[in-house]
């Protein structure tokens, strides 16, 4: 039986609930008739977003659209377990299969149950969350990272990508969580974890270097295993290169541009470590609301103009999230801060010479 509507999040003096529960309507309208939620009204769909968007709907009471969406996840997931990276439509316009993205359905299924305690939907979506996630173990590289992608051809890009890896370390302990709810235990996926959770803690050095964009930085906080003392000092390092007062997280350290999605996330990963910082931050990123109840992409503040000219789904979705996050409103206000994933996977430090490896297409 599915657990009685929960309230809807509110932050006092910076975002009321009806505001969240209108945003969540304005996604609603973005939304396809076949379930699927697009970046916004005409652009592309990946899975990773797709599921923010459903988590972000179901908090905001819009439970029918939520139900629709992860629907959608199972029309559209190949036979691997993977999804394309990129749908317009009905129509694949990149077919590679994300290992990300691949994997952020344990995610969303994991926040529908806490949320709506219905097994019968984790039940339905157990497959498709196993075969996701049995596509990305199978990707993992030597030294603990995950390929970051398979190409249509099958040819596996053989780098890990941190800000990826850390949110499939997420994936996978929630997909771990689902698999003792169903009673389907999963070894091989709690061996990929550690594996992984030793790359994020001790190897961050040998993922693709992506450090002029803050979702590297302050990702291993948001979503993997760093925290306290180790958490405190990698925000300390960039801080000053990604936050700006007042706007909220720069996307890219050399561009004038703060993004919403970015910024939520920081807040969230602030959260996390019990950060008071994490409250101004979220306030900084409200002036990107638009008229509609969506979010602005970013704000260029060189030239004070809001770019791209559009509203994404991807970004109200991650307004929604973090406040839900600090007002621990819903039962599922926790998934980041892996309240309710149980214990972590021990580390797992591998013998391979911490040197990075092409793996095979399966």
């Amino acid at each position: 039986m599915s657990r009685a509507p929960h309230a809807t999040p509110e932050v006092p003096g910076l975002l009321r609930a009806a505001q969240v529960r209108e945003t969540a309507a304005a996604i609603v309208e973005v939304q396809q008739d076949d379930g699927g939620i697009p970046w916004a009204v005409g652009e592309h769909i990946d899975v990773w977003n797709h599921v923010e968007a459903a988590m972000a709907l179901l908090v905001g009471g819009e439970t029918g659209a939520a139900e629709a969406a992860y629907d959608w996840c199972l029309t559209t997931q190949r036979a691997d377990g993977s999804w394309p990276m990129k749908i317009i439509g009905d129509r694949v316009e990149d077919a590679s299969g994300d290992t990300n993205m691949s994997a952020y359905l344990a995610v969303g299924m994991w926040h529908h149950w806490l949320l709506r305690r219905d097994y019968d939907v984790v039940s339905r979506f157990w497959p498709a969350v196993r075969g996701g996630l049995d596509f990305v173990v199978g990707m993992q590289l030597p030294y603990g990272g995950i390929a970051w992608s398979q190409q249509a051809d099958g040819l596996v890009n053989a780098d890990a990508l941190l800000a990826g890896s850390s949110s499939i370390y997420h994936s996978l302990r929630a997909g771990l969580a689902l698999a003792a709810l169903v009673g389907d235990e999963q070894p091989l996926w709690e061996l990929a974890a550690g594996r992984l959770r030793h790359a994020l803690e001790e190897h961050r050095d040998l993922f693709l270097d992506k450090s002029e964009f803050s979702m590297d930085w302050y990702y291993p906080i948001l979503t993997g295993p760093v925290r306290g003392p180790a958490a405190a000092d990698l925000l300390a390092s960039r801080w000053d290169s990604f936050v700006v007062d007042g706007l909220g997280c720069r996307c890219v350290s050399t561009n004038p541009w703060v993004t919403g999605a970015e910024t939520c996330e920081l807040v969230m990963a602030l959260d996390n470590l019990g950060d008071e910082r994490a409250l101004g931050v979220f306030g900084d990123m409200l002036h990107t609301r638009h008229l509609s109840g969506l979010y602005w992409t970013g704000y260029v503040f060189t030239d004070d103009v809001f770019w791209p000219h559009e509203q994404t789904t991807y970004t109200s979705a991650a307004v929604i999230l973090a406040a839900d996050a600090l007002s621990r409103t819903t039962p599922g206000s926790g998934i980041f801060r892996g309240d309710t994933l149980g214990a972590e996977p021990a580390p797992i430090a591998m013998d391979c010479g911490c040197a990075r490896s092409s793996v095979s297409a399966s």
